[in-house]
């Protein structure tokens, strides 16, 4: 038996839980240092080590120095299961954090996300049993847990499945209504669990219900958000995953699962914010509005000229500015080309031209999809300017070479109010001297909407893959 070395308000403390406690204290400041170098490109992998060394920490302080009420600790044979299990999908994330493409990210992070949504719902649900059906608090934190966590796992697997291109939209005006009715069925179930009164063997159907019904909403909130706005959706269904594992920690007085929860469930829901932001949309529009669903209309709507340069001509047009943006978009991570555009920005660095890219904060598929992909590259993180910085510089600017970019650069969002995306702000590309875009082909962008600035009078196209366009065009700059 441990000697207690101390009481406080008539409990009794261990130097084992002295040091455990310590140690969650300690993992949560490295939550928070982790936290805070991941908010800079050059500083993120270190924050990446912080906030692992810290899980790390909390997790093996508990395994040997965790007691039950009755002072025991936690059995030798499931220690090596937890153990083997850690070791098995430790081995695993590895493997596919090694292997996966960017392009392939955004599906990376639902699947990880719904991992998580998962783990708190399972936590909820295997717990309940235990629950205290006379402390209201005990009962709340269980039920939110499995709500939020059910709709985590199954909202964030739809999100990885219309990424991945396997899901569909679906847009129909009835699935507010549907959404509406299983979220206030969710409610009342919940409700009905923490004054019914009964135990929690009694209420065992009532908790599978409401996992069922947690699982439907969360397949039903998302399916019909539109493409564009996918990036909003994975940043809040990443905030609910964090409050889900917040809840975890209250089930289990875990201080270090409520710190990382709350931490992660703040930051995804402040990003989510920023993003709305940034579109000129509120939350609930990106929920229910459907984006995307509809074709805008406009000029270019219903198509239009679009003129094309060679590469000579442009190899040309570029080496002779003074001032070019690149405006990188999830065509640019597709073709795999972030390299050879980091080449492509080195040579015409050397020829004196200034040279620097513009990054919409909803660009790609994911958040911070476009600054990840440059830094992978390299690319110095002061030549990455945000959209409200660079925009009062583009009527100066010679050159915007959009790769790969759409919805982010459309001027329909200014000039058509019937548009789709009115009043979202965007990178101002058209009002540049010249405009050079990369495409594959003349398809829409991932929202389904007609762009006007391809049509622009100063807009030439350059067809083709891009990571090929761009090595062309670096040989032919190089030639001249």
């Amino acid at each position: 038996m441990e000697q207690i070395i101390g009481n406080i308000n008539g409990i009794d403390f261990t130097l084992g839980d002295t040091i455990l406690e310590l140690s969650y204290l300690i993992a949560a400041l490295f939550f928070v240092v982790g936290l805070k170098l991941l908010s800079h490109p050059e500083s993120a992998r270190r924050g990446n080590f912080f906030a692992g060394g810290g899980m790390v920490l909390a997790m093996f302080t508990t395994l040997i120095l965790h007691k039950d009420a009755g002072g025991n600790s936690i059995q030798m044979t499931n220690v090596w299961i937890i153990l083997s299990a850690l070791t098995i999908g430790s081995v695993i994330g590895w493997i596919v954090a090694r292997r996966i493409k960017m392009t392939a990210m955004p599906q990376l992070v639902s699947l990880f996300n719904a991992t998580g949504g998962a783990a708190s719902a399972l936590v909820a649900l295997l717990e309940f049993p235990n629950a205290d059906m006379n402390n209201l608090g005990s009962v709340l934190v269980t039920v939110l847990g499995l709500f939020i966590g059910a709709v985590a796992f199954s909202g964030s697997m739809i999100a990885y499945g219309k990424l991945d291109g396997k899901v569909k939209d679906l847009f129909s005006g009835v699935m507010k209504y549907v959404n509406l009715l299983l979220l206030v069925a969710a409610i009342a179930i919940s409700v009905f669990i923490m004054i019914s009164g009964q135990t929690p063997e009694q209420l065992n159907w009532a908790i599978y219900l409401l996992l069922g019904v947690s699982l439907l909403y969360g397949i039903m909130f998302v399916m019909p958000i539109g493409g564009a706005d996918m990036p909003v959706v994975i940043s809040l269904l990443n905030s609910f995953t964090g409050i889900a594992a917040a809840m975890a920690g209250f089930i289990y007085g875990n201080q270090a699962m409520i710190l990382g929860g709350i931490l992660v469930g703040a930051a995804g829901t402040i990003l989510t914010l920023i993003m709305c932001k940034a579109m000129n949309r509120s939350l609930l529009n990106v929920i229910i509005g459907s984006f995307g669903a509809n074709s805008a209309s406009g000029p270019g709507a219903e198509g239009g000229i679009m003129k094309e340069i060679s590469l000579s001509d442009a190899s040309i047009l570029l080496s002779y500015s003074k001032s070019v943006v690149i405006v990188p978009g999830y065509g640019l991570a597709v073709a795999q080309a972030q390299h050879v555009c980091h080449e492509l920005e080195e040579i015409l660095s050397t020829k004196g031209v200034n040279v620097r890219f513009a990054i919409h904060p909803v660009a790609g598929r994911m958040p911070g999809h476009m600054n990840v992909l440059l830094a992978e590259a390299d690319v110095p993180y002061n030549q990455l300017v945000e959209m409200e910085n660079i925009n009062p510089d583009m009527p100066n600017t010679d050159v915007v070479l959009v790769i790969g970019a759409n919805d982010v650069v459309n001027p329909a969002a200014i000039n058509d109010q019937g548009s789709p995306i009115a009043g979202m702000p965007i990178i101002n590309a058209h009002l540049a001297k010249n405009v050079i875009v990369m495409k594959r082909g003349r398809g829409k962008g991932y929202a389904g909407i007609e762009n006007e600035l391809f049509f622009g009078e100063k807009t030439r196209m350059l067809f083709g893959n891009a990571k090929d366009s761009l090595q062309n065009l670096v040989n032919e700059i190089k030639s001249l």
